[in-house]
Formats: structure tokens, C-alpha cells, sequence
């Protein structure tokens, strides 16, 4: 339960830092965004790192480290490309799809079992995604190719990640990915350099604390519980989503959207331990 609640908090946080990228995709190109969004955790991680003795930086995966932060910083790219570039009903699709691949990752990685109730959550919430996206035709193209490649690459960071919790703290493994990605992440944005003005920047740092903040509260809730069973309450970031949408855009969901955030709200309850204890599936 405490994995699905911090889950579900990292949603939301997730939510809200898109909402600062959408708003800031208009005047600033995306990989400023991205190096920003890492150099802004790195920030805000070093000081609080350096100060507290009980957060040592020593570790001896560092490989698995750079593996995380190389997947999860190509996934990024893809995510934003596709925010800025697709209609924002097809991104959310990719967007939020990525935890219909982490039981299948979890289970070549981690040789964590599939099991019918992860099987049926999965694809609840990929149906409920759809619903509330209503992706048309033109989805299927070049740019929604990078979309569904992030997905799964997103997948892979997320099943990395759990695999690191168990030697390693959650402010650690958000220090490190911050860190590979704002040096990854600086060599395309160094050719793209200009002077931003108060309101850019006060969206790209907003973006990049939401987003570590959101970041460590995913890595501790896959410290919690395994990725497969938990990964689903991802979801919910595309309810905090429409949310936004709703309050700074006035956009309401119509009839099918509210069907959609129902079925994904049954996934997240089909997730929950005690359910899938309840009616005892494999």
C-alpha cells in the first residue's frame, strides 16, 4: 500500500511538471528543457547530499546507474518531442503507456513473475489511457514511433530502478541520474545556448523540481513493492492531468474520458495487494 501511495504522489508531481513543459515548449526548444529539468535535481540534490552523512554518494552499481540515466534521458527526449510536437490527446497516449510494458520487463530483467492480476491491470489501464485520449489516425506516424519507443525505454528505467533499490537509497539513485543527464544532456543544448528570460526560467527550474521530487518518490515506492504490481498507479497521472487541463484550460472530459479515468482507476485497485489477495489469482 505504501508503494502504491508514493506512486501515486509521484503521478501527480508528474502531471503537474507537464504542465510547466507544455507552457515552457513554446518559446524554448526541448533539449534546453531537458538539460534544464536535469540540472535543476542536480541542484537541488547536491546541497541536501553533501550536508546529511547518512546520504553517501559511494556505490558500486554505477554502471547500472548510467544504464538508467541513458534509457531514462531518451525516453525524456521522446516524451517532450512528442508533447511539443503531437496533439496533446495522442502524446498522452505514449505519454502514459509506459507502465503496460513493465510487467514484461520486470519479467525479462528481473525474472519477476507476470501474474493474471498484473496481465488484467496492465490492460485496463492501456484501454482507460485510450479512452481518455481518443487517439485518431493521425497517431500513427514517425513522431508517435518516438513516442512508443519512449514508452518502453520509460519502462526500462522504471524496472532499473527497482532493480537498484536494493542496495541503493532512493536520493542516491535520482542524485545519479540527475548528474549522467545534465552531462548527457548539456552537449546538445551547449549549440542551442541563449539568454532566457525570468518567466522561462521559472518554468524550466519548476520543471525540474516537480520532476526530482516526483523522481524520488518513484524510487521509493519500487522499494516497496515489486515494479510489476505496482506499476499501473502510473495511471494516474493522466487523471492529474486532465485535471490540470481542466482548471488552467477549461478542458472537461467528455463522456468517454470519464469511462477511461474509471477503468483506470479499477486497475490501480486491482493492483492494491490486498485485492489481489482477495480473489487469489496466480
Amino acid at each position: 500500500m505504501t508503494g502504491l501511495l508514493l506512486l501515486s504522489v509521484s503521478a501527480f508531481l508528474f502531471a503537474s511538471m507537464g504542465v510547466l513543459i507544455r507552457l515552457a515548449s513554446h518559446t524554448v526548444d526541448n533539449p534546453t528543457i531537458v538539460f534544464f529539468r536535469n540540472a535543476t535535481g542536480l541542484l537541488v540534490l547536491t546541497p541536501f547530499l553533501l550536508t546529511r552523512s547518512q546520504y553517501s554518494l559511494k556505490t558500486e552499481r554505477l554502471w547500472m546507474h548510467a544504464w538508467r540515466a541513458v534509457v531514462g534521458l531518451i525516453a525524456m527526449y521522446g516524451f517532450f518531442y512528442a508533447i511539443a510536437h503531437l496533439k496533446l490527446s495522442n502524446a498522452m497516449v505514449f505519454t502514459y503507456s509506459s507502465p503496460v510494458f513493465i510487467p514484461l520487463v520486470a519479467w525479462l530483467f528481473l525474472k519477476e513473475k507476470i501474474t493474471t492480476m498484473m496481465a488484467i491491470a496492465a490492460s485496463l489501464g492501456l484501454v482507460g489511457v485510450v479512452l481518455v485520449a481518443k487517439p485518431d489516425t493521425g497517431m500513427f506516424n514517425v513522431l508517435s514511433g518516438i513516442g512508443l519507443v519512449s514508452s518502453f525505454l520509460a519502462a526500462m528505467a522504471f524496472v532499473t530502478v527497482r532493480a537498484l533499490t536494493d542496495t541503493e537509497p532512493a536520493t542516491r539513485i535520482v542524485f545519479y541520474f540527475c548528474l549522467f543527464g545534465t552531462l548527457l544532456s548539456a552537449i546538445p543544448m551547449f549549440w542551442l545556448w541563449r539568454t532566457y528570460s525570468v518567466h522561462e526560467m521559472l518554468l524550466l527550474c519548476g520543471a525540474g523540481v516537480l520532476a526530482t521530487l516526483s523522481q524520488i518518490c518513484l524510487s521509493k515506492a519500487y522499494s516497496c513493492a515489486p515494479a510489476g504490481q505496482i506499476g499501473p498507479a502510473n495511471y494516474l497521472a493522466i487523471i492529474f492531468a486532465g485535471i490540470w487541463a481542466a482548471v488552467l484550460w477549461q478542458e472537461y472530459p467528455d463522456s468517454l474520458s470519464i469511462i477511461g479515468m474509471s477503468i483506470i482507476l479499477l486497475a490501480l485497485i486491482l493492483c492494491m495487494p490486498r485485492f489481489s489477495r482477495l480473489i487469489r489469482l496466480p
